[in-house]
């Protein structure tokens, strides 16, 4: 038989269960193993980025989040926080795609994360000639678009043309097709050598092919991206978790609802 106690009596035994109280050792524990949950799903599964210029437009934009796949390429120490120094080359490596979005860390300061894409793998050979981009001897196809406009991270007027270009596929994979913007055919980042990318390397390039510094410089200057060596790879980046038009300071919150760009929210980067 179920006994029913009214409120405030007391069980037969006439005490109530003692509530256990959490000690500062298990809140301790809980706490470390917090961090290394936290700690691991970033080394090893995804990471959140911010873009905070504006070399990949029309693809990315300024204050787009993207959500990078730490496991799409294997692991660097680059793959780690504070890049911890656990061991030498990759584990579970694989070779990117051509076309392939990607954060690395910079060739001259691997403290600094870079998002290009990448265009050209170990043994081709890239050449961009009166503006437009040469993969192994082959021009290829971009079709225009239509006139462009769009302020940068210092808040100048990027205008010119937008196109989609047609990159070839590589590892059995079909070609990539994404949209660039160009400002000019002028400039030596518009009629550069032939550059063949060197084995355990590859050959990134933005999107806003007039704007972003990337390996078709590679001179000793401290921008000078070059040949990115396949150990800086931190990871893809398939797809934009929100987006924020970051044209007030933080604080002022009455507009962060405005400033949200609702239409980027989980957008497949292509």
């Amino acid at each position: 038989m179920i006994q029913e106690n009214s409120p405030g009596q007391s069980p037969e035994n006439g005490s109530r269960p003692a509530k256990r109280e959490e000690t500062w050792g298990e809140s301790l524990r809980f706490f470390i193993l917090l961090v290394l949950a936290v700690f691991a799903v970033r080394s090893l599964v995804v990471e959140p980025f911010n873009i905070p210029s504006g070399s990949m437009i029309p693809t990315l934009q300024i204050g787009d989040f993207v959500l990078v796949s730490k496991s799409s390429y294997g692991y660097s120490r680059f793959s780690f926080p504070f890049s911890l120094n656990l061991f030498q080359g990759r584990i579970f490596g694989s070779e990117p795609h051509r076309g392939d979005v990607a954060v690395f860390r910079f060739t001259r300061d691997t403290s600094i994360d870079y998002i290009k894409r990448i265009v050209g793998l170990p043994g081709d050979h890239i050449q961009v000639t009166g503006g437009k981009l040469f993969i192994n001897g082959i021009e290829l196809q971009r079709d225009p678009l239509g006139h462009y406009e769009i302020l940068d991270e210092s808040n100048r007027l990027l205008s010119g043309q937008l196109y989609r270009e047609t990159l070839p596929g590589s590892g059995g994979r079909a070609p990539v097709v994404h949209d660039i913007l160009k400002l000019t055919d002028d400039g030596f980042a518009n009629d550069t050598p032939e550059y063949v990318v060197p084995e355990g390397h590859f050959f990134a390039m933005g999107d806003d092919r007039d704007d972003s510094a990337d390996s078709r410089f590679q001179g000793d200057g401290p921008d000078d991206l070059g040949f990115v060596p396949m150990q800086n790879l931190v990871g893809r980046a398939p797809i934009v978790l929100f987006s924020i038009d970051e044209r007030h300071p933080i604080w002022q919150f009455w507009y962060w609802p405005v400033e949200v760009r609702w239409n980027r929210f989980l957008h497949i980067v292509k």
